[in-house]
């Protein structure tokens, strides 16, 4: 259980996501094909944070495919765990900006790859090897794949992994909500640490009081440490019968909020294995955990997402330490 190689494997969707460039003057729109997917963006920005990660998961082989897995490459995530497949096409996604600070999604994933990963498919080694083990609901929405899911869990569990996940809840790629609910709520009663979007805490609990449905969320399913971000308002972490709330960085250079929750993710990850001493041992992690910890975990993670709104793109682009920190400086003037 205290052999760990590597600090977080993440299992889920690799994808190009297609932002809207509003660099190029033409009645045409344009867009940019960016390196995506939730569990690589939050893969990332460990990354930055000088984590050791690994990225379970599968891309067609075509020229988007072979482009995820050299970008991947390229900022530092172990691709070992990727599947290249000749049956299936990689997943595009198209993403444009809206003005009230929504996003508007297009996917092309009918036949897309990452949906049919199977269990015959799977390092479980990477699994077993890891301290933290991350995943969200998308990686669900096929029968295989969820499959795979489960029993990437299954692995993580049996070796002691913190069991990380994010609904990353995305309405177009399930066939009902009904659905999307049930397989959300296997992941909420799986998980050691939770990071929900408030329009998640919405569905889940038909609670607009934020505050409230985390709390509903965390004492329904047991989960040991929730973690609610609330766009630019800021976040709250739930932890034991404490909750506590910091607010945003509002950042007047905001042009795209993708990746804004996989940063804060990936900042409160990172966070919590530095609890943890040579030997990892995750109830320790949990032990050293108190509201001195969870705020300055927050206030980082609040810090780095809002400059990652300020880019096109997430996986590429993550900001590094001193750039977190510049903000906080700045913040503390």
């Amino acid at each position: 259980m205290n052999n760990k190689k590597t600090d977080v494997t993440a299992l889920g969707e690799l994808l190009v996501d297609f932002t809207l460039n509003n660099t190029i003057e033409s009645d045409i729109d344009s867009y940019a094909a960016n390196p995506g997917g939730a569990p690589c963006n939050v893969l990332a920005m460990l990354a930055k944070l000088g984590k050791s990660s690994c990225f379970i998961g599968k891309v067609g082989d075509d020229m988007f495919g072979r482009m995820l897995e050299k970008k991947a490459k390229a900022v530092g995530i172990d691709v070992s765990g990727l599947v290249i497949s000749k049956d299936y096409q990689t997943t595009l996604a198209f993403v444009k900006s809206l003005e009230n600070g929504d996003r508007d999604f297009a996917f092309y994933r009918k036949n897309g790859a990452d949906a049919y990963l199977t269990e015959e498919e799977l390092n479980e080694n990477l699994i077993r090897e890891s301290k933290i083990f991350h995943f969200g609901s998308l990686s669900m929405t096929n029968n295989l794949c969820e499959s795979a899911t489960k029993r990437a869990v299954e692995c993580a569990k049996e070796s002691g992994c913190i069991i990380s996940f994010d609904p990353n809840y995305r309405k177009d790629l399930w066939e009902s909500e009904e659905y999307a609910k049930e397989k959300i709520e296997w992941g909420l009663k799986v998980c050691d640490v939770l990071k929900i979007a408030d329009n998640e805490i919405s569905l889940i609990t038909g609670e607009d009081n934020y505050e409230k449905g985390g709390r509903i969320i965390k004492d329904k399913y047991n989960i040991p440490l929730v973690f609610a971000t609330l766009g630019k308002k800021g976040s709250i972490a739930f932890f034991e019968d404490e909750s506590i709330f910091v607010p945003g960085f509002a950042n007047e250079k905001t042009i795209d909020c993708t990746g804004a929750g996989d940063t804060f993710c990936a900042c409160a990850l990172g966070k919590l294995m530095d609890l943890s001493d040579d030997k990892w041992d995750k109830s320790f992690v949990f032990e050293r955990i108190n509201n001195v910890v969870l705020k300055n975990i927050l206030i980082f993670a609040n810090a780095a997402a809002s400059i990652i709104t300020t880019r096109k793109g997430a996986m590429c682009v993550m900001p590094d330490i001193k750039e977190v920190e510049e903000v906080l400086k700045i913040a503390d003037k």
